[in-house]
């Protein structure tokens, strides 16, 4: 898309705190052609880790299958990181998740929120449509 190189400049940059609290840049290798390819995508996090939802007709997170390596630009810093994709019935957990960590999202979904929970028949509903990406960053020792 053409505002991706624009995203990815300004989270880069010094004013990277406009997006990145939602927005981060994350590197990844191909696994066809071996090289290394960065996306913005919208992330949540939820405890020490970051969910990423995207539909099946996106192709970027086809190269995370089996769980890769990647480096995030995340909040202005590099962090390397383990992305795993979750696919089929094992969504609705991880969408589950996603929605506790940003409840605001929900309504972007018309998932009912109760209590900080989501609805269990509207993710139900969502999930097939989603593919998920759970980030765990390496903590630094």
């Amino acid at each position: 898309m053409w505002y991706n190189g624009i995203m990815i400049w300004l989270l880069r940059s010094p004013l990277h705190s406009t997006v990145s609290r939602s927005v981060m840049a994350l590197t990844y290798t191909g696994r066809k052609s071996g090289r290394h390819y960065t996306v913005p995508v919208t992330y949540v996090s939820n405890g020490d880790r970051l969910f990423i939802t995207s539909t099946p007709a996106r192709t970027w997170w086809r190269n995370l299958r089996g769980g890769e390596e990647v480096v995030l630009r995340l909040r202005g810093r590099q962090v390397a990181a383990r992305a795993e994709v979750i696919e089929g019935e094992a969504v609705a957990p991880a969408l589950t998740a996603y929605f506790r960590g940003a409840p605001q999202m929900a309504r972007y979904f018309d998932v009912k929120m109760e209590n900080g929970e989501p609805d269990a028949a509207d993710v139900a509903r969502v999930a097939p449509g989603r593919v998920m990406v759970v980030v765990q960053p390496h903590i630094a020792s």
